[in-house]
């Protein structure tokens, strides 16, 4: 089985302006919607709004320590929110819209409710390139902070039946926008002064960053959860999993890559753009077949292989 069959749904569906206008009047008066961005889908809500923002913690069950993300439509959107000196400036105009988010001062005036940040005077921003998601933000007038659209901690959504699979009863309104392009969640890059540092690895690699940025960032550990997706377990599925695996048990579903075919292959030409845009749908299949364990092959770790093994590394803990 490849990455590539029918089970994955790589035609978007095209939603006309009554279903947008629709979700963005839900969002205004504080209810949620699923939408899909190029990374995964998003658990949206209106970022200013308390009561909207708390049910997004309710319906995910997530630790309220733990900070969102808020979708901007533009660099001048996201500068009534934080403070973007030349650093953050010069981040957002290589990488927006696109999967980016960019952690910077919280802008004093800055409108957002208390729990997006988590008590935090920093704030993480990000531009989205999915179109779907660019209209919603236009349209409803609305920042609209947007954690991916699953239980927390849980392996993310990058179709809507991974929503509804995952939110059950809980599950809102989705703008089904079919399948996303990058298949794992942004790259989160916190500004130190004049330096940067990567808070989660994403589509935008470390040497894409070095090469726009013009030097290395800062490596030390993190001294506070900034942003999601530093949790040590996170993007788990319900079944143990086990990584670097060239010969999987009979009680394990392999998921493979490259000439290591598995039960499904992310990948059998080794792209790692193509792996990380299956690697989500590979779990949830994983997950629900009749094997009691996963095991993966071997990924490489360089470009956005980190990416993938963060994941992998995440949902094994």
């Amino acid at each position: 089985m490849s990455g590539s069959n029918d089970h994955i749904d790589d035609k978007a569906r095209r939603y006309g302006k009554q279903a947008i206008v629709a979700a963005a009047e839900r969002l205004q008066s504080g209810g949620l919607v699923a939408v899909p961005t190029e990374t995964v889908y998003g658990l949206a809500a209106d970022s200013t709004n308390a009561s909207a923002i708390a049910e997004i913690y309710r319906t995910k069950g997530r630790p309220d320590f733990n900070p969102l993300i808020v979708h901007v439509p533009d660099l001048d959107s996201a500068r009534k929110l934080g403070l973007f000196d030349g650093l953050a400036i010069q981040l957002a105009e290589g990488f927006w819209p696109g999967p980016l988010t960019i952690v910077v001062p919280k802008a004093p005036d800055s409108i957002v409710a208390p729990a997006v940040t988590a008590g935090l005077d920093t704030i993480a921003l990000r531009c989205p390139a999915h179109p779907l998601m660019q209209e919603l933000l236009k349209v409803s007038g609305l920042f609209l902070a947007a954690p991916s659209a699953n239980k927390s901690g849980s392996v993310s959504p990058t179709i809507a039946q991974h929503v509804k699979s995952s939110l059950g009863d809980l599950t809102p309104m989705i703008l089904d926008g079919g399948a996303c392009k990058s298949g794992i969640e942004s790259t989160i890059v916190a500004v130190r002064g004049e330096n940067y540092q990567i808070l989660r690895q994403g589509p935008i690699t470390l040497e894409d960053l070095e090469t726009s940025i013009g030097k290395t960032g800062i490596t030390a550990d993190f001294e506070q959860i900034e942003s999601p997706g530093q949790l040590l377990s996170h993007y788990a599925p319900t079944k143990p999993v086990r990584l670097d695996v060239t010969r999987a048990n009979i009680q394990e579903f392999h998921i493979g890559f490259g000439a290591i075919a598995g039960h499904y292959n992310l990948s059998g030409a080794g792209d790692l753009a193509e792996a990380a845009s299956h690697l989500f749908s590979a779990m949830h299949l994983a997950d629900s077949s009749d094997k009691s364990a996963i095991a993966v092959a071997p990924i490489p770790k360089y470009g956005i292989g980190r990416a993938i093994n963060d994941r992998l590394t995440r949902a094994a803990t």
